[in-house]
């Protein structure tokens, strides 16, 4: 590895000792070996700790750092974005698994595409065992040349994992990064989306995890979700429910304002955001497209043993 990484990698964690470790061995074992590793513990009270230090010993591209509190999901992941020197940046999940050449694969398309800020691939999804149970195709247009094809994509559209993705560090750093509104995870990939296209490298390569213990399942209202971003969206008074929403409609204007758009795009970005707003009103405020048909795994991950890095 070069003195300045090429690609940094930010695994926020908190209380994750259940899988973190199977996640750094899938992360160390990449193909791709010029990036650091930034790991952001958010003040854990389990074993995360422990297993995230005896990693750091043996590897020195890991860095690890400990919060002396928890700051919360959106703060912490920015954290590492904020420590991050590689000119790409990519956050990975402490229960999440990656197949060996993920790194490499999202790298060399950034290197061959100028124009493209993020690069991913298709995602499959795993149980708590390991066993992929479903897999999908990407759906978004997000490659497409478009800033407002890109954008309107990602309001209408659900599916894909973009905010797991490589993207270029510069371009990441101009957004208005994590925040802790409803549906903040989605702003910052609809901001991005304005900077400039997306690839989607054509495999699996990509395996997330769904288990109870998954933030979106473990806080399932919206105050929940929100205070487990931040800590101080539990406050009621300053933070009540129609402010998580507004805000979170607001950071697609600020992120319309902020983009380097031409008035052209600029005025279809505003036109397709006042037309998901309608539809969103007239459906209710839970509405989002439907999801992307799902289909089973393929016959080559049925087991994915050979293809993610460091299982054991």
């Amino acid at each position: 590895m070069s003195s300045t990484p090429r690609l940094s990698v930010g695994l926020p964690v908190y209380n994750g000792e259940n899988y973190v470790a199977e996640s750094l061995e899938a992360l160390l074992g990449q193909t791709y070996e010029d990036y650091e590793l930034i790991i952001a513990d958010n003040a854990s009270t389990d074993g995360t700790a422990d297993i995230c230090r005896q990693y750091a010993a043996q590897d020195p591209r890991i860095r690890y750092f400990r919060q002396p509190k928890n700051v919360g999901l959106a703060p912490n992941h920015n954290f590492a974005v904020e420590h991050a020197r590689g000119a790409l940046f990519k956050w990975a999940s402490h229960d999440d698994l990656y197949a060996r050449n993920l790194l490499e694969a999202c790298v060399e398309a950034l290197d061959a595409n100028p124009q493209v800020v993020l690069a991913h691939s298709w995602t499959a999804i795993i149980d708590g065992s390991g066993t992929v149970i479903q897999a999908n195709k990407y759906p978004l247009v997000t490659a497409s040349p478009s800033p407002p094809e890109r954008f309107r994509s990602v309001l209408f559209d659900s599916g894909g994992d973009d905010d797991g993705g490589v993207i270029r560090t510069e371009a990441l750093r101009r957004t208005a990064m994590k925040e802790s509104y409803h549906h903040a995870d989605h702003t910052i990939i609809a901001e991005l989306a304005l900077y400039g296209a997306f690839y989607q490298v054509p495999e699996w390569l990509y395996f997330r995890r769904d288990h109870p213990e998954r933030a979106e399942r473990a806080f399932p209202s919206v105050r929940s979700r929100c205070a487990n971003m931040d800590p101080r969206r539990a406050d009621r008074l300053r933070h009540p429910v129609a402010r998580l929403y507004a805000e979170y409609v607001w950071a697609y204007v600020r992120a319309i304002r902020r983009a380097p758009l031409s008035p052209a795009d600029r005025r279809a970005c505003y036109g397709h955001l006042v037309e998901w707003g309608w539809s969103r009103a007239s459906r209710g405020h839970g509405y989002r497209a439907e999801e992307p048909s799902s289909s089973l795994p393929p016959p080559h991950l049925t087991s994915i043993d050979a293809v993610v890095a460091g299982r054991r």
